[in-house]
């Protein structure tokens, strides 16, 4: 079965993301699309590095084109920020892109954009959920893409400038060429190489950059920046002696950092960095929006500069959707994605790094030192994070015990409240821990965040223990 998460569709290749099925969502949305009298304004896709990427993205393609729904396809893998924001600048009502982001390598996937360039909403995921698979193959009608194209019905777009155009227009580069750091960059074999060259040659920055040619597996590690996946990239930065280290997931939406030490940046950190720079520094006023898994320090920000932060569940949607409602000023997740108002309302590797390299450059101070600024501002807070993969059968029994008769462990704390928004989160006196299911892989999360990591680790095995889930530090 077709289901789409909080990231948008994505499945093993050759099980479930088959060619038949690809046919499918394409057939399902472009119905949609006719239904919604949209057909000749049509819609954009693009695609990331991995394994039949492209040939997925002609096989999207040539559905919508038999369906009669103009098709703008992007002929070089691009980053999915590019894609949102071609989305929104050719003022389209829908756009796609083939990425499975972050997964293992046997995964793909195809995210799905709408008006504006923001992540469909989930009740339109699920209609084309639905709809696609109620649908038979021989209900499904398909143009060759050479023929497509040469009708008129595929037209080959390349938004690439425009897009790094608009990041450019909206960061200090003058205030970056004047201080010209040094930058390592890992773009984790993904796609965001280019892009951000462009953008820190511009700057006149030196960078130098590793794991850069096009390899579907990813060097066979995870495509997500971590502390155990840039341990390369830390030891460069060191070498090198450079201001920062700049790493990109496969499809360029998330970014990790590493400090001028050589340290891991957590996610977390790197999202109140850039408020605390933004409300501190530029003098901007906002709110900040953040999903129920990501850091509380957000929050002392804001409160300490008059503003406030909304929590919203895990998906950038939800985020993109709490930006607007409340005009915020930056939206982020602990997994490394973030945007800032008068960006694209989705989250942008290339667009953060730009702005963490103007943050460095305007402050003229290295990262440790202003993270240890707000850590002497506002206090500490450590998240630990553990995830599990499942089986149906313990899925269903934590789901039972967890979320439906809503049992809780005894963490040895006072529990000032409990939400069980997306998942079930656990709020304490200067803390909290959550467990809630991926929506994009049979596994389930939980964090926790404290004044130290240590606690913050003990709050994980008490509920691990509980949830009858094995915990190993």
């Amino acid at each position: 079965m077709i289901e789409f998460g909080t990231g948008g569709w994505r499945a093993i290749i050759g099980d479930i993301f088959t060619k038949g099925n690809i046919r499918r969502v394409a057939c399902a949305l472009a119905r949609r699309i006719k239904a919604e009298g949209l057909a000749e304004q049509g819609m954009c896709i693009g695609y990331d590095r991995r394994f039949l990427s492209r040939e997925s993205a002609i096989w999207f393609s040539e559905v919508m084109a038999g369906e009669g729904v103009k098709l703008y396809f992007v002929n070089l893998a691009a980053p999915t920020p590019q894609i949102m924001f071609t989305v929104k600048h050719m003022g389209l009502p829908y756009g796609a892109s083939v990425t499975a982001s972050h997964n293992p390598a046997i995964y793909n996937g195809i995210k799905l954009f709408t008006l504006g360039g923001r992540d469909a909403a989930q009740n339109v995921t699920d209609a084309i959920g639905q709809a696609a698979n109620a649908l038979k193959d021989e209900d499904i009608h398909a143009l060759p893409f050479e023929q497509a194209l040469q009708q008129g019905k595929i037209t080959f777009i390349d938004p690439r400038d425009a897009y790094l155009d608009s990041i450019m227009a909206q960061i200090d580069m003058e205030a970056i060429r004047a201080r010209r750091p040094r930058i390592e960059l890992d773009p984790m074999y993904g796609v965001s190489l280019t892009g951000l060259m462009t953008i820190l040659y511009t700057a006149r920055c030196d960078v130098d950059v590793i794991n850069d040619r096009h390899d579907a597996f990813f060097g066979g590690h995870l495509p997500a920046p971590n502390p155990e996946t840039l341990r390369d990239l830390q030891g460069i930065v060191t070498d090198h002696h450079a201001d920062i280290g700049i790493a990109t997931d496969g499809d360029a939406d998330r970014l990790g950092i590493i400090d001028e030490k050589g340290n891991y940046v957590p996610a977390n950190e790197v999202l109140v960095l850039l408020y605390y720079y933004l409300l501190k520094y530029k003098g901007w006023r906002g709110a900040a929006v953040r999903n129920i898994a990501t850091t509380h320090l957000l929050d002392r920000v804001a409160e300490a500069f008059g503003q406030t932060c909304i929590e919203v569940p895990v998906g950038f949607k939800h985020i993109s959707s709490g930006m607007d409602q409340h005009d915020a000023l930056i939206g982020g997740e602990s997994s490394g994605g973030l945007t800032v108002r008068g960006h694209i309302s989705g989250k942008d590797g290339l667009y953060a790094a730009s702005l963490l390299v103007e943050m460095i450059s305007v402050t003229k101070k290295p990262l440790s030192a202003l993270v240890q600024e707000i850590y002497d501002e506002f206090g500490e807070m450590h998240m630990a994070e553990y995830d599990w993969a499942l089986t149906e059968t313990s899925k269903a029994d934590i789901q039972r015990r967890i979320l439906t008769e809503k049992q809780l462990p005894d963490f040895g704390l006072e529990v000032q409240r409990v939400s069980y928004m997306d998942g079930c989160k656990v709020y304490f006196e200067g803390g909290w821990i959550i467990v809630r299911f991926s929506g994009t892989e049979p596994r389930v999360r939980v964090f926790a965040e404290m004044d130290t990591l240590a606690h913050a680790k003990k709050l994980v095995k008490v509920m691990a223990d509980f949830a009858g889930l094995p915990f190993q530090e």
